[in-house]
């Protein structure tokens, strides 16, 4: 590796206050809804991905069986989804937007978007490009070394 080239925990740094300065934007315009993250996640998925089995969503939102359970149960009280057993298998339920899920986030989701895009607007469509690439590469790295990849010294 080029002497003059940031060291991996530096990267690592730049990358996470990044990360955390766009977290903080984006919680910001959250908590002007009556929404929290794990929330807004189960619904954005049910709005771009349709009806989910709650087995299939949780991992799709990054939350635990025990948690996704938490998060349908609170939605499905405040009427913004259904949840219906599967035709074809009573222990599955299959989780889905009702009218009054679909009407609050949509704009939610559309607010959020548009933030993101004033973020990313910094960069040219061939660096957004180039970033992609370049995190999914990161990604899958990580991903190796975490499933018995050995890391060296």
């Amino acid at each position: 590796m080029d002497e003059n080239a940031p060291k991996g925990v530096h990267s690592w740094l730049v990358f996470f206050k990044a990360m955390h300065a766009i977290s903080k934007l984006i919680q910001a315009d959250l908590q002007r809804t009556e929404l929290g993250e794990s929330d807004f996640r189960v619904l954005e998925v049910l709005l771009h991905k349709g009806a989910q089995p709650v087995n299939a969503l949780g991992p799709k939102v990054n939350l635990t069986p025990g948690s996704i359970s938490v998060a349908v149960d609170r939605l499905h009280g405040r009427g913004l989804v259904s949840r219906v057993e599967d035709s074809g298998d009573r222990r599955v339920r299959i989780v889905d937007l009702t009218p009054a899920g679909r009407e609050m986030i949509e704009p939610i989701f559309r607010r959020r978007a548009a933030i993101l895009e004033q973020v990313f607007e910094v960069l040219t469509p061939e660096e957004r490009i180039q970033l992609e690439q370049k995190l999914k590469k990161i990604g899958r790295n990580a991903e190796t070394l975490g499933g018995g990849g050995s890391v060296t010294q």
